[in-house]
């Protein structure tokens, strides 16, 4: 199915837009099986065809970024999403039988699962393909219309995704809204069914603020401090090299890397060893190396490098660990990795998220000084820890709160489809991948199905001793 060629931009009437997919959605409530499966083979058809041009798109828009890295984790785990949701969507579709207490009993329940009408999607820079349509995925598989605005860090990935998403949807199916963050305030303020954003903490509070005024829900994917703990029990050098990889792949541009690593006080410079071994096993070159992904843009870049100068004129110590960029302005944004050793309790590095390639080290004297330090802070969206100890392993998991958890590794719990993503507190609200994300999308509307051989009667007035009766024996029930 073909469609206008012309990418969806917010000169074409945003507005208008919205009240078409409005229109649509509510004249077609009903959503079959077919339809859905249909527009996510169309979004499977469009991955398959132009990947590796989106993957182009996503490196000259960061400068340096391999296609690789790209396909691994973009488009690879859309793939995945696209796979896992079309085996199983007949299954979440179906309506869902609940059992019915005695007395309303032999009446019968069910919920019923039905497109919540229009989603809007406002995507990240970070994983331009993934963010945008992995969002998407999901609210089409659930029924609905959808519109999307993605990042303007990224103008050539935005830009690509609009073509070809307007040569294979209908404008009332799916579309995509380029502009800026005032387009971005506008398409906030919209009334939709649902609002699904991926970003800062910060511009997740206005997207959260616009939404409230229209009563719209939100679903909130943010960032956070993400600890990584390293028990006493741990190999430093199979740790570390997961922990580069998580903290490293995109540069550190990525909302569940780990945001700062607590081990045992004294093991500072063997884990410094381990990590340092580690980036020259992933990254044997830092400059020129398309595997290690560019800083975004110069205001991101300048904003770590103000966090590194600030944390070491309070007197911490850094650790470069690799090359120094090369002359050119995009290699100049491959930032090497940074330990930071002894950062003030009020460094920047320690109360924003990083978002880059630089990882403070905090050492801790007992387990607990390590939970206590985690718990003082607002409840992040990953936690990792590393060890052997099943007691410890449990204890921390048992009293923290976070996200998610990898044990011993880092990342990978985002990439299990079973496993419901998302947030808690200032890390986001609301969880998307698999069924979770299905649901969250769905209306599950309860119907009761009354028989014909009921006796609510014997609730109606005029209250009497009919009345005492039944609900003695109900209470004695009860």
């Amino acid at each position: 199915m073909t469609f206008s060629t012309h990418p969806t931009t917010a000169a074409t009437g945003m507005r208008q837009l919205f009240d078409a997919q409005h229109l649509a959605s509510r004249s077609a409530i009903a959503v079959p099986l077919a339809v859905r499966k249909d527009r996510l083979l169309r979004i499977k058809a469009l991955l398959d065809a132009s990947g590796p041009a989106l993957a182009q798109a996503v490196q000259a828009d960061f400068g340096v970024r391999s296609p690789q890295l790209t396909e691994i984790a973009d488009l690879f785990v859309l793939r995945t999403l696209l796979s896992h949701t079309l085996k199983s969507l007949a299954g979440w579709m179906k309506p869902v039988k609940v059992s019915t207490p005695l007395y309303l009993q032999p009446a019968r329940a069910f919920l019923q699962r039905q497109p919540l009408g229009v989603v809007g999607v406002v995507s990240p820079w970070n994983y331009p393909v993934q963010l945008a349509l992995g969002p998407v995925i999901t609210a089409l598989a659930a029924g609905n219309r959808v519109m999307l605005k993605p990042s303007e860090l990224t103008p050539r990935t935005s830009a690509l995704m609009a073509q070809l998403i307007a040569a294979a949807f209908a404008p009332d199916e799916l579309c995509v809204i380029e502009g800026d963050a005032a387009t971005a305030a506008e398409f906030s303020a919209l009334p939709f069914d649902h609002l699904f954003f991926t970003g800062s903490t910060a511009v997740g509070r206005m997207v959260a603020q616009a939404a409230a005024v229209n009563l719209t829900p939100t679903t909130l994917e943010l960032g956070g401090k993400s600890p990584c703990i390293i028990d006493a029990s741990c190999d430093l050098e199979q740790a570390a090299i997961k922990i580069a990889h998580g903290k490293l792949l995109n540069a550190g541009q990525t909302c569940i890397a780990p945001d700062y690593v607590m081990l045992p006080a004294g093991k500072e410079a063997a884990f410094s060893a381990a990590f340092a071994k580690a980036v020259a096993t992933l990254f044997p070159t830092i400059s020129g190396n398309p595997d290690y992904a560019a800083i975004i843009s110069p205001r991101h870049h300048e904003r770590l490098q103000a966090m590194l100068a600030q944390a070491s004129a309070q007197g911490a110590r850094l650790q470069v660990v690799g090359q120094p960029a090369a002359p050119s302005e995009a290699a100049q944004r491959q930032m090497a990795p940074v330990l930071v050793f002894g950062a003030a309790p009020d460094a920047r590095l320690l109360t924003e998220e990083i978002f880059g390639p630089v990882l403070p080290v905090l050492p801790y004297d007992a387990i607990d000084q390590a939970i206590d330090y985690i718990n003082a802070r607002p409840r992040p969206l990953a936690l990792y820890w590393f060890g052997t100890d099943a007691a410890s392993r449990d204890r921390v998991l048992a009293q923290t709160v976070s996200g998610g958890v990898t044990v011993n590794d880092t990342l990978m719990h985002i990439a299990h489809e079973n496993l419901p993503f998302g947030g808690v507190g200032q890390s986001g609200w609301g969880s998307y991948h698999g069924e979770a994300g299905f649901l969250r999308l769905t209306q599950q509307k309860p119907v009761l199905v009354q028989s014909k051989w009921a006796r609510g009667d014997l609730f109606y007035p005029p209250y009497g001793k009919r009345f005492d009766q039944v609900m003695g024996l109900l209470r004695r029930w009860l």
